[in-house]
């Protein structure tokens, strides 16, 4: 295969090797740390450093106050997991760290859509809303803000649909996944 920058054609055996040295499998990444000041720096950096660009990322309390679960997402097809992963066990404060198969896992995403609608328009959006099992949290006179959760291809459906209503602001939380059954994270 030829340097990076050089204009040498690849041929159809080269060009499928290459692909195949890709996952091309998105990572969820639970990671359990002690609840301390500069973890999730450490942990950023580290994924930073190595050239990783994180998709979601989110951080929240478990049921015990001293430790907290991060859950990030990123694309495997880019650079090779295992490295990061293996430096991640080094960093002090992280606990455990699950690459969660996304077959064995439940993932969750939480969008908040403010749209610019009125009269008949809001009509059908909470039509569209309800057909997606979302839920007005706020109405005024000029616009009204929908509350999805879902899947990322769903919550990404949803805003598909409501754009052309006028899509004035988008907030989404990002994923947070667990592993089905009885199997710890």
């Amino acid at each position: 295969m030829g340097e990076p920058g050089t204009k040498e054609l690849l041929s159809l055996e080269e060009l499928e090797a290459t692909a195949g040295a890709r996952t091309g499998r998105k990572h969820i990444l639970s990671i359990l740390v002690e609840n301390k000041p500069g973890v999730l720096t450490r942990i950023s950096g580290l994924f930073a450093r190595r050239g990783f660009n994180i998709d979601t990322l989110t951080v929240g309390p478990t049921d015990d106050e001293a430790y907290s679960r991060i859950t990030l997402t990123l694309d495997g097809a880019l650079h090779p997991i295992d490295q990061v992963t293996k430096q991640l066990h080094k960093l002090i404060n992280v606990l455990k760290i699950r690459d969660l198969e996304p077959e064995e896992t439940v993932a969750r995403e939480l969008a908040l859509f403010k749209l610019a609608v009125d009269g008949t328009q809001r009509a059908e959006v909470m039509q569209v809303a309800e057909i997606f099992r979302g839920k007005v949290v706020d109405v005024s006179r000029r616009s009204i803000i929908v509350e999805v959760t879902g899947t990322t291809e769903k919550i990404e459906a949803f805003e598909r649909m409501v754009r052309p209503f006028g899509l004035i602001e988008m907030i989404r939380t990002g994923e947070i996944a667990i592993n089905r059954g009885r199997a710890e994270t």
